[in-house]
């Protein structure tokens, strides 16, 4: 089975590859991630900027030109077209209380600006301390519970937006 890629150019342009033509190319890499290429009789002179290997976003300057460019295989475009994608993801917005306990700290207040992975507050339950984080970028719209507040589990704690 000859794999192909689809490639778009600068968000404009859409170009389809097939692997024994990657192949065929003439490229000798260089230092500092920059790369020879000949195509058709033409030299070439190329260099990556910036790489986002998982997403297939690459910033790429050949011969003083940028190129913003993205890159999908066969099975990236089929898991698009099942609408698999991770950014379909549903964006979770609600922090609820995975079990009943005690709030012992809120390390936020509405309004704040939180990053992934930032401590939001401090729950006890069953004799231990659980740290609940910020599952996302976002800005705190409300905190519906209390320092010393109990809670029940799946209670609402804090809405992001």
């Amino acid at each position: 089975m000859n794999q192909n890629y689809k490639v778009k150019v600068n968000n404009d342009i859409e170009l389809e590859f097939k692997l024994d033509e990657i192949k065929k190319l003439d490229i000798q890499p260089l230092p500092n991630k920059t790369y020879h290429l000949l195509k058709d009789h033409q030299s070439f002179k190329a260099e990556i900027i910036k790489s986002d290997f998982l997403n297939r976003k690459y910033t790429v300057k050949i011969n003083s030109n940028h190129y913003e460019i993205d890159i999908a295989s066969q099975l990236d475009l089929l898991i698009k077209e099942m609408g698999l994608l991770l950014g379909n993801a549903q964006k979770v917005n609600d922090i609820k209380a995975p079990m009943p306990g005690l709030i012992l700290e809120i390390n936020v207040k509405e309004g704040d600006t939180v990053k992934e992975g930032d401590y939001l507050l401090v729950l006890e339950a069953m004799k231990m301390e659980n740290a609940l984080t910020a599952p996302r970028d976002a800005i705190i719209k409300s905190i519906s519970i209390e320092k010393g507040q109990t809670v029940e589990k799946n209670q609402l704690l804090i809405e992001m937006e």
